[in-house]
């Protein structure tokens, strides 16, 4: 019996080692080798010189660096609030019976099945200035003066709303899907039971649905705040960064750093940084959600 056991074990093994081989080269090894860079002067061509803890030290002590973690922390503020309200929203029109119920689940979702650049691509389209589509129906409803128009990225604030209204448009396709399918699972009959009881539609939604969606929107916040913390792609294509960097997302300072001022070393300290405070957030959320269970 031992020996078909370990046979068994054996043969499982031989299976993984092809995929422990690549995950090993391409996942395990460059995590190493991004904490030998920290230490280093190190361009893209070669490795320079020993500089010990210099890089730690500095990346504390820099401006720049704690500006954008600022506004990385912006976006997440912006973004996983209103994620999940318009995710749980939108799962709750879609799971209403209705002739439009198909509808309703391929428009939400629609939108996520494109690519970052796309999405982004057409955020610029709609919110530019003299043809964009905002500034057009704002004319044409008259909320807007004729000879004036709303330059959306080149003030902070407005800039910050466009990449949020785009990032909620494009990624809140996925939480919707979860939030849907999570309310599919709540048994028809707890309702039947709480309209026997005599409660409404709002004290269904308070006493019943929210807390059978808990688990699953827990999860949900943890992935959204580790998302939003790694933004780059529609700000980059979006503002640049800008106005005068005041949306520059603590990704791009590291692209910045690594591949245009050409010093991955510096690069690769603030990437560690930024995980250290990753792993931080999401250790103190999976604390409090145990103690939250533990005390239900």
């Amino acid at each position: 019996m031992k020996m078909k056991k370990l046979r068994a074990d054996v043969q499982a093994l031989l299976f993984l080692v092809p995929f422990l081989i690549v995950y090993g080269l391409f996942t395990i090894w460059p995590m190493f080798k991004g904490v030998e860079m920290t230490f280093y002067k190190w361009t893209l061509i070669r490795k320079m010189e020993f500089l010990g803890w210099d890089n730690y030290s500095r990346v504390l002590q820099d401006r720049e660096v704690w500006e954008a973690l600022g506004h990385s922390l912006i976006f997440v503020v912006l973004t996983t609030p209103t994620m999940l309200v318009l995710s749980i929203s939108l799962a709750l029109i879609a799971n209403r019976k209705s002739v439009l119920q198909k509808f309703y689940r391929s428009i939400f979702f629609i939108p996520s099945v494109l690519s970052v650049a796309v999405a982004s691509y057409l955020g610029l389209f709609v919110f530019q200035p003299y043809t964009g589509l905002v500034n057009s129906v704002l004319h044409l409803l008259r909320l807007l003066p004729g000879d004036t128009e709303i330059f959306w990225l080149t003030e902070t604030r407005l800039a910050w709303i466009v990449i949020t209204l785009i990032t909620l448009w494009w990624t809140v396709g996925f939480n919707f899907i979860l939030h849907l399918s999570a309310i599919q699972e709540i048994p028809d009959e707890i309702y039947e039971a709480a309209r026997l009881d005599g409660a409404d539609d709002r004290q269904m939604f308070w006493r019943i649905t929210l807390p059978y969606l808990a688990p699953i929107t827990k999860t949900i916040t943890m992935l959204q705040i580790i998302a939003s913390f790694k933004v780059f792609m529609q700000i980059y294509i979006v503002t640049g960064g800008g106005p005068l960097d005041q949306t520059r997302p603590i990704i791009q300072l590291i692209y910045q750093t690594g591949f245009k001022s050409n010093d991955l070393g510096y690069a690769a300290t603030m990437s560690y940084l930024l995980f250290v405070i990753l792993l931080v957030l999401s250790a103190l959320q999976y604390g409090m959600n145990n103690r939250k269970g533990a005390d239900l």
